[in-house]
């Protein structure tokens, strides 16, 4: 990072993620991206090589290094992947009523049976359970079932090709969240340098165990909330991840479409109430891959999120592989400013208000924003090392910009992600009154803040001590 003046802040309090991929691998559309209003850039693992992603890397770090601008880098692992296996005549009719069979033999399918290479998936079936297969459009009910087969009845579908996904929607399957190509990704993108790593296919509090040893505290870790036993466990894994995604699309294959919205509301609260960032993700201005605009319904999906309070709205081919990435990105863009300038969405957030824990830290923060409420002042300055103060602020979700100030780039690159927050990478201070100085400073840099405006300032005293909030100052920008 170089210490020249930043480029224009965000006005925006709800993030912006965008995945890159053949549309959106040159560093001038990269940069276009970034001016049009991504914060995060998502390397997604399912696509590409390691050397593409390195290279994404590159630019990424180089428009950090020319705007003075932290970026987060998102890198989302592949997770295990089920799929049937292989046809003779590439696909099969269906009808509805007729059987059909699921097994390990790997010769050719037929119009009465197919490879289903996963004996993880047969053990764990039992009689009654259903499989969804090509995204859902094929539904099929075990008759019975054994280590190596199952005999189904076909409840909905007409078509069924090669190498078409299969969900089991509900049964825990007995399968790690990382496959042996994850663990190589994996090692690939802690090298890279990746700020948040994703974890697909996560069922079990277990999943993001496994995922820690492995990482330890090198990234921060997002769970992709993808499947029903997900969020069954919602309150465990989000105990043990750093932030978690509302994969839509997944879920919207294993549940009930009606289902999905309120279970994005679930996730949007619990996670608020744990203090964890959010992704709201998947089809969000899914006809804006070949259109110049998105439909009318796209534009209420994004704007409910933001509505929702979510930390961050995610574009996955819109971007990646569209024909209008920029233009995808300048559209969001707007639609969460436009929401942002809404009467009602200043009382929307603070419907969804929490009870604060016991703790002084909570305390001095929820005063943080009364004060800034009650003096009109423009900001919340937070110092933090590892983070907490900053997301403990962002957790109270002010109508004023979050100032965070560390001397760590690690920290600012993961903190981008968080709802309100402007990161600032800074040297250290030695004292509070240093800090006071220097936030007043930033704001009135950063055009934040005006001569004469007021800021607030909170930290924790002495510094160096994660969580440790517990001092709070006033203070008057001065030239």
């Amino acid at each position: 990072m170089t210490t020249t003046s930043p480029s224009p802040r965000r006005e925006r309090q709800t993030k912006i993620v965008a995945t890159l991929g053949p549309s959106s691998s040159d560093p001038k559309i990269i940069r276009a991206l970034f001016d049009a209003g991504a914060d995060v850039f998502r390397l997604n693992f399912s696509h590409g090589t390691h050397d593409d992603h390195r290279k994404r890397v590159d630019i990424i770090r180089a428009i950090e290094r020319e705007t003075n601008r932290p970026i987060t880098i998102l890198a989302d692992m592949q997770g295990p992947k089920l799929r049937v296996g292989t046809f003779a005549d590439k696909a099969i009719d269906l009808k509805i009523g007729q059987s059909f069979r699921f097994d390990l033999d790997p010769a050719p399918g037929s119009t009465s049976r197919v490879q289903l290479p996963h004996p993880e998936i047969f053990a764990a079936l039992k009689n009654g359970s259903e499989l969804l297969c090509d995204d859902g459009k094929v539904r099929m009910r075990v008759d019975s079932c054994g280590k190596d087969f199952a005999e189904m009845t076909v409840l909905a579908g007409q078509k069924l090709s090669d190498r078409k996904g299969v969900n089991v929607p509900d049964v825990v399957l007995p399968l790690s969240s990382l496959t042996p190509k994850d663990r190589i990704d994996l090692s690939v993108a802690l090298d890279l340098g990746a700020d948040w790593i994703a974890l697909s296919f996560v069922q079990r509090p277990e999943d993001i165990v496994e995922a820690r040893a492995i990482i330890g505290k090198r990234t921060a870790i997002l769970a992709k909330l993808e499947k029903p036993a997900a969020v069954a466990n919602l309150s465990a894994i989000l105990d043990l991840s750093d932030g978690v995604m509302v994969a839509r699309g997944d879920l919207g294959v294993e549940m009930r479409p009606e289902d999905v919205p309120l279970i994005q509301r679930q996730i949007l609260r619990e996670a608020r109430r744990a203090g964890k960032p959010v992704i709201v993700a998947t089809q969000m201005l899914e006809s804006m891959i070949s259109a110049p605009t998105p439909t009318r319904a796209e534009a209420s999906d994004v704007a409910a999120a933001v509505f929702g309070g979510a930390d961050a709205i995610m574009l996955s081919a819109e971007t990646a592989s569209g024909q209008y990435p920029i233009e995808t990105v300048e559209m969001m863009n707007r639609i969460a400013s436009r929401v942002q300038e809404d009467a009602s969405y200043t009382g929307s957030l603070a419907a969804m208000n929490l009870p604060l824990q016991h703790t002084g830290a909570d305390a001095i923060t929820a005063a943080a924003k009364q004060v800034a409420e009650t003096m009109d002042a423009v900001a919340i300055a937070t110092y933090t090392t590892s983070g907490s103060t900053t997301l403990r602020a962002s957790r109270e979700r002010p109508q004023i910009p979050i100032i965070c100030l560390t001397s760590k780039i690690e920290t600012a690159r993961r903190l981008t992600l968080s709802f309100g927050v402007h990161a600032v990478y800074t040297k250290d201070v030695t004292d509070f009154g240093e800090m006071v100085d220097k936030a007043a400073h930033i704001a009135l840099r950063d055009g934040i803040a005006q001569v004469g405006q007021m800021i607030v300032v909170t930290a924790g005293v002495p510094f160096g001590m994660s969580g440790n909030t517990n001092t709070l100052r006033l203070t008057v920008v001065e030239k």
